[in-house]
C-alpha cells in the first residue's frame, strides 16, 4: 500500500501592486487558517529583506500570529537566515514560540542572507549576528539551547555556566536545516537533522544533495532516520489557462530578479497579461514554468505525486504562487486559497 502523501505550505507573504503590507499579512493569516482546516501538516514563513514584493521579513512575529489563528498545524520558519542573527536570540525567540504553541513549532535554519549585499551589511551593523563561517557550530548551539536542559559553557576561569533559551522548558521546537547546496546537505547529515532542499527556487542539484544527505546521515537521538521533503511552487485553478494566468505575476517577478532589473511589487494578473515580455524575460519565465506545478486539479495533483515519488519523500511543501486579479480584495488571496483547496482535495486522504 502506498504511504499517504502529506502537504505543507511555504509563505513569503507576497505583496502585489496597490496592496499594503498590512493587507498582505492579513491575507497570509487567512491562508494559514485555511491550511489548518484543510489538513496541511505545517505552515512556514520565509525570511527576506527589503523586497517590495515580499513582506515576510520577521518569521518569529508571523509564526506567533499564525499560531494564534490555528489549532493543529505546525508553524515555523522556512527559514530563519542564521547569519543575520545572534544564535542565542534565535533560540530565545523559538523557545518562546514553543511555549505559546507547544508541540507545533518548527525552526528551519538557513545560511543565505535573504537579501542583497547592502542589506546584509545593514543587518550586521545594526545588531549582534552570527559568523557565517561558523554556521554549523551555531546550529548545534541553538539545538542545545532550546532543549529543557539547555547548554553549559566553560569559562576561562574553569567555572561552568548554564545557559537556557527559556526557564522551565517542557519541550523544544523541531529544528530543520534548509539549503540548496552540497554544504547544507552534508551538514544536516553530520548533525542528524531533518533537511529540506529549496527546490522551489533552485531546482538544479537536488538529486546529488539528497543522495549526500541520505548516504552520509548520522542518526541522532531525536532523528534516528534521515527526513526530508520537497518544496515547490504551485498555481492550481479549475483550468490550466487560469492557473497559468495566476502564476504569471510571480513568474515575471522572479524573472526581474534573475535579469537584474529593479524590484517592484507583484503585478496583478491583469497587468501581467497586458505586458509584452522582452526576449530575456520570456526565456526565464519559460525555464521556470517547466519546474513549477501549474495546472488544473487533476494534472497538478498528478505532478505533485510524481515529484514526491521521484525524490522519495512523503511530504511536499508548496509555495502557492497564484496571483490576484485587480477586482479581488486586497486583504485576501483567492488564487492562493484555491490552490491549497484544490491540492488538498485531490492529494490529501481527508482533503
Amino acid at each position: 500500500m502506498t504511504a499517504p502523501l502529506h502537504l505543507s505550505v511555504l509563505d513569503l507573504v507576497p505583496v502585489r501592486d496597490g496592496q499594503t503590507s498590512a493587507q498582505a499579512v492579513a491575507a497570509s493569516m487567512r491562508l494559514a487558517a485555511l491550511a489548518d482546516r484543510l489538513g496541511y501538516t505545517r505552515y512556514w514563513f520565509a525570511e527576506h529583506h527589503n523586497m517590495p514584493a515580499v513582506a515576510s521579513t520577521t518569521p518569529p512575529v508571523l509564526i506567533a500570529a499564525a499560531a494564534a489563528r490555528t489549532e493543529r498545524i505546525r508553524v515555523g520558519s522556512g527559514g530563519v537566515m542564521l547569519p543575520n542573527h545572534s544564535p542565542l536570540v534565535v533560540a530565545e525567540q523559538f523557545a518562546a514560540l514553543e511555549a505559546l504553541a507547544p508541540g507545533r513549532i518548527d525552526l528551519g535554519l538557513g545560511r543565505a542572507p535573504g537579501s542583497d549585499g547592502v542589506i546584509t551589511q545593514l543587518l550586521r551593523m545594526s545588531g549582534t549576528t552570527s559568523d557565517v563561517d561558523r554556521f554549523g557550530d551555531h546550529v548545534a548551539d541553538i539545538a542545545a539551547l532550546v532543549q529543557p536542559d539547555g547548554a553549559t559553557l566553560r569559562l576561562t576561569s574553569g567555572r561552568e555556566y548554564a545557559v537556557h533559551a527559556t526557564p522551565g522548558a517542557s519541550g523544544a521546537p523541531a529544528i530543520w536545516l534548509l539549503g540548496s547546496s552540497d554544504f547544507s546537505a552534508r551538514l544536516a547529515a553530520e548533525l542528524g537533522l531533518p533537511y529540506v532542499f529549496a527546490y522551489h527556487f533552485a531546482g538544479e542539484g537536488i538529486e546529488r544533495a539528497l543522495e549526500l544527505y541520505r548516504t552520509g546521515y548520522r542518526p541522532s537521538e531525536a532523528h534516528p532516520e534521515p527526513r526530508t521533503f520537497l518544496t515547490l511552487n504551485a498555481s492550481v485553478a479549475q483550468t490550466h489557462e487560469e492557473a497559468r494566468a495566476r502564476a504569471l505575476p510571480q513568474l515575471r517577478g522572479m524573472a526581474r530578479i534573475q535579469t537584474g532589473r529593479p524590484l517592484q511589487a507583484l503585478e496583478t494578473v491583469d497587468q501581467a497579461e497586458a505586458a509584452t515580455p522582452d526576449a530575456a524575460t520570456a526565456q526565464v519565465v519559460a525555464a521556470m514554468e517547466r519546474r513549477w506545478v501549474i495546472g488544473a486539479p487533476g494534472e497538478a495533483a498528478a505532478e505533485v505525486r510524481r515529484l514526491a515519488e521521484r525524490y522519495g519523500v512523503d511530504e511536499v511543501m508548496v509555495s502557492p504562487v497564484a496571483g490576484a486579479y485587480e477586482h479581488e480584495g486586497a486583504d485576501a488571496s483567492p488564487g492562493r486559497e484555491r490552490t491549497l483547496e484544490l491540492l488538498a482535495r485531490d492529494v490529501l486522504p481527508s482533503g
